[in-house]
């Protein structure tokens, strides 16, 4: 999902971004065997140094609760940015625990909350974000989904109907409203997406998802699409995380759940830990195996 929707966390350091992508056309069967393929984001160095500065920093006696609790956090979103959960999640802990009024550490922890499926936590940590923020856009985004995964739809549709409001040429703002709505019914999904779809940028790549989902381009197009305006191998793997994602929910809502399966599993191979798209694939890829394993067996 592009920055405004994507990076969920502030960025602390610019990515050393260098060289074109050289990859080949993509075919003209949407077949998976010929898909783009992401060379996993590397760990920055950086991310590493910086961590390890807050280390230092964090062990002053001299610092106030206040100062400790932005430190926590800042570090927090670092632990984040290179996949370490576990411990991005005790920052934000040991943020809220200094600064109880600390809107984004919340925000943070409710992010955690939903990709352990503890979505009644997850509820009250956006609900405390907005409490101390009301301005505060994204909690309405990640209340949104949290609500969304934890199969209230249409309260979903609120939240994620506001933040799209926002900024209304957004397709990926444009495509998690969506997909809310396509809970409470498939055809209100449609009337909806198709009723947003005139604000939508489309210069903006992402909106030939949108088109996907509409029915008035194929995958394929979507497939073709990918490399328009790319030019570094980072970037390239950020689209494709986003892609990937996205082509995974398309069939996952036809029905195809070995395709789903793949896409979602390439999304996650792309490391890119920070995105919305990276942290709810594990998410979709549970979904499908507890659909699975619901469905009756065959006795023939």
């Amino acid at each position: 999902m592009c920055r405004n929707v994507s990076l969920i966390f502030f960025s602390l350091f610019a990515a050393i971004l260098t060289g074109c992508a050289q990859t080949p056309p993509v075919s003209e069967k949407p077949q998976m065997g010929n898909l783009l393929l992401a060379e996993p984001a590397p760990i920055n160095p950086r991310s590493e140094m910086a961590i390890a500065r807050y280390n230092q920093v964090l062990s002053s006696p001299a610092l106030s609760d206040e100062d400790k609790a932005e430190l926590h956090f800042q570090r927090g979103m670092l632990y984040d940015s290179v996949g370490l959960a576990g411990l991005a999640q005790f920052d934000y802990t040991q943020a809220i625990n200094l600064k109880p009024d600390l809107a984004e550490a919340y925000n943070s922890m409710g992010i955690h909350y939903i990709q352990q499926s503890d979505f009644i936590q997850a509820y009250d940590a956006f609900d405390s974000t907005l409490e101390i923020n009301p301005e505060y856009d994204f909690a309405f985004l990640n209340r949104g989904i949290a609500l969304y995964y934890g199969g209230r739809a249409e309260l979903a549709t609120n939240d994620l109907n506001r933040f799209f409001e926002k900024d209304d040429s957004d397709p990926f703002r444009a495509l998690w409203a969506y997909f809310a709505h396509h809970d409470v019914s498939e055809l209100e999904g449609q009337r909806y997406l198709a009723s947003i779809r005139p604000t939508l940028d489309n210069q903006h790549w992402a909106t030939a998802l949108v088109d996907l989902f509409l029915g008035t381009v194929n995958e394929n197009d979507v497939l073709n699409s990918l490399l328009d305006g790319v030019k570094s191998q980072k970037a390239l793997t950020d689209r494709l995380c986003e892609a990937y994602f996205y082509l995974g929910k398309f069939h996952s809502q036809r029905g195809n759940s070995g395709i789903a399966s793949n896409y979602f599993k390439l999304a996650l191979s792309t490391n890119v830990f920070d995105y919305v798209e990276h942290r709810y694939a594990r998410m979709e890829l549970n979904r499908l195996r507890e659909l699975a394993s619901s469905e009756p067996v065959s006795e023939e």
